[in-house]
């Protein structure tokens, strides 16, 4: 990402108080992850009305069932999903389900070597690339497509991220895995509970699934 000349010294101070006080402090510990949310300007993703929210402790509307998910739990779910005991490294592919603003999107692509994301609004979809063009993240690559089906043409992943919430199982996805990848996704529809999951594809046909902890996400369109 390119610098931004025109970020204030509050923005910062922000950004950085963020990390320490929302992520240290609930067992955010991977540097990667960390270094990542310290340089990823959130203020940049947030409509321009919610700016000064930017760096709060809590997701925010994009529009109508779209919505910026919190920080932490955007860290939470990097942390996971590049599963540093097998060493992340810049030659992974990731797939993201969900691109919204972009701004998951920025963070893994600090710390993946490619990244691929899924959005069902056209207009969401055209956005975020723009955005992320604008910042020099030319690692990212954004596609209009159903994210229900992932996106085959880049598969296989070594993580991939759903970030809406849905109860309807995620073959599609699973099969786009790598052997020994993982998938963190929300598990339930919008209005019920939901639990973020991690499942590790263990070969051709099987995974192994564990609960990480309660969540709130908008539900996963398409289909």
């Amino acid at each position: 990402m390119t610098a931004d000349p025109t970020e204030t010294r509050q923005c910062r101070a922000q950004r950085l108080r963020m990390v320490r006080e929302q992520l240290r402090r609930r067992g955010i510990d991977s540097d990667a992850v960390l270094g990542a949310m310290r340089t990823v300007p959130r203020h940049r993703f947030v409509p321009e009305d919610l700016r000064a929210e930017a760096y709060s402790d809590r997701a925010l509307p994009l529009g109508p069932q779209q919505t910026i998910s919190q920080p932490f739990i955007v860290a939470l779910m990097t942390q996971v999903a590049a599963d540093f005991e097998r060493r992340a490294n810049r030659r992974e592919r990731v797939l993201e389900i969900g691109t919204g603003s972009g701004y998951q999107a920025a963070v893994l692509a600090e710390i993946f070597g490619e990244v691929h994301s899924v959005e069902l609004d056209a207009e969401l979809a055209r956005r975020a690339a723009e955005r992320l063009h604008d910042m020099s993240y030319r690692n990212v690559h954004v596609h209009h497509a159903d994210g229900r089906l992932g996106w085959v043409e880049a598969a296989p992943y070594d993580a991939i991220l759903v970030t809406a919430g849905t109860d309807e199982p995620l073959q599609a996805l699973l099969q786009q895995l790598q052997i020994g990848g993982r998938l963190v996704y929300p598990h339930g529809a919008s209005g019920q509970d939901q639990m973020l999951r991690v499942a590790r594809r263990l070969d051709a046909s099987e995974c192994e699934e564990s609960n990480l902890r309660p969540v709130r996400f908008v539900p996963l369109r398409g289909g």
